[in-house]
């Protein structure tokens, strides 16, 4: 994937990058995506100007956090970047980030790392940087999108935190639920989808699939990602499946209406390969369970792509569930940390967005048009034609 329009424009400003020590190794691809496409565009488009800045070995900008005694801390930028157009990337979900206080080490939670985020914008903003912009891979909060009875709002609330600081764009992907950019209505919130990349991958790694409406199926394990999952039908031309969750309202555990059962809504399974496409892996029993329905009903192979698998309960249930034959393979991306004993587990694929979001980033700090990115429908459809052809 790329983009034209790139070549034709100047960047708004110098580029610059600060990823956050919760997403240093995805930041470094990033970089390293954006020196070699930008060397590779001036070797090959020798009238166009080396606009100031351009042609670096890296955008990556020196900074610290550091910790007082009592765990206050403040953000320290160890190199100038006035006039520059910042981009930010943080993963909140990274759970391998410590810090010490009273002596103690402490685990940093995703609201440390959002305070930690909001410690380097300001530092940015004394800076006196051309623009600020937020890459937040995982949306912090973003599964506390809507409020129900006396509940904090805690997506908007930090959206709107952003937007008074001065971010001018907010990146992120595959969010719970987009329409929570309503709460900034006046600043620049992009989502994007990782459709193409999932399909890429997999294509790449199930080499014998026949991608038609008698050999496949999408499916949605819940309700609230059937629209993701039509778009996964039609842009494979194959038929869609719905499972809702039976929930017993009348209990609370763990913040959460328990599942009673799993309810499938859809054609005959019957021999057909099924894949299930979600957001978020977050303990993983509701879309193993999905995975176990699927088999019952006779489904065949079974490939789950999450864009964030977090799997905060462990593997140990997911490698049960493999082990009886319920899952064949699990694909997640690099957008959120992924420890090394997912990276090692036979039925797991980790898909690398660095070259997308360099894509992103290039295309913004050139200020042209990123619709061609959100939608690729006709990159899907060449791949797809590709693999037919083998």
């Amino acid at each position: 994937m790329s983009n034209r329009k790139i070549t034709e424009t100047i960047p708004v400003a110098p580029l610059k990058i600060i990823a956050m020590k919760n997403c240093t190794s995805l930041g470094t691809k990033i970089d390293q995506c954006i020196v070699e496409a930008r060397r590779a565009m001036l070797e090959n488009n020798e009238a166009l100007p080396a606009f100031l800045g351009y042609d670096n070995s890296t955008y990556l900008v020196s900074y610290e956090v550091p910790r007082f005694g009592t765990g206050e801390a403040k953000a320290v930028i160890n190199e100038t970047i006035r006039g520059c157009d910042l981009f930010l990337i943080a993963d909140v979900t990274n759970y391998t980030n410590h810090y010490m206080m009273f002596g103690e080490d402490s685990m940093k939670s995703p609201d440390d790392h959002f305070q930690d985020l909001k410690r380097v914008i300001a530092a940015a903003k004394i800076s006196k940087v051309k623009r600020v912009n937020v890459i937040l891979p995982f949306l912090y909060e973003g599964r506390q999108h809507h409020r129900d009875k006396l509940e904090s709002l805690d997506c908007a609330n930090a959206l709107q935190e952003l937007s008074e600081m001065g971010v001018e764009n907010i990146i992120t992907f595959d969010a719970h639920d987009p329409r929570i950019q309503n709460a900034i209505p006046i600043r620049g919130f992009d989502n994007f989808y990782t459709s193409l990349q999932f399909i890429r991958e997999l294509l790449f790694i199930e080499k014998d699939l026949v991608i038609d409406k008698d050999h496949l199926m999408v499916i949605s394990p819940d309700e609230g990602g059937m629209t993701r999952a039509v778009y996964y039908a039609n842009v494979l031309g194959v038929e869609m499946g719905m499972f809702y969750k039976r929930r017993d309202y009348s209990t609370i555990i763990d913040g959460r209406n328990p599942i009673v059962a799993h309810e499938f809504l859809g054609s005959s399974l019957e021999g057909k390969d099924v894949f299930i496409v979600d957001d978020i892996i977050s303990s993983g029993d509701s879309i193993i369970d999905v995975a176990k329905e699927l088999k019952r009903r006779k489904a065949g192979r079974v490939f789950i792509a999450a864009t964030f698998g977090l799997f905060c309960n462990g593997l140990e249930r997911v490698d049960e569930y493999y082990e009886a034959g319920y899952i064949d393979r699990i694909y997640t991306t690099n957008l959120v940390y992924n420890n090394e004993e997912l990276l090692k587990r036979p039925y797991y694929r980790n898909v690398d967005l660095s070259r997308y979001i360099s894509l992103i980033v290039d295309t913004l700090n050139h200020d042209t048009s990123v619709n061609d990115i959100i939608n690729p429908a006709a990159l899907i459809q060449e791949l797809l034609k590709s693999y037919r052809m083998k």
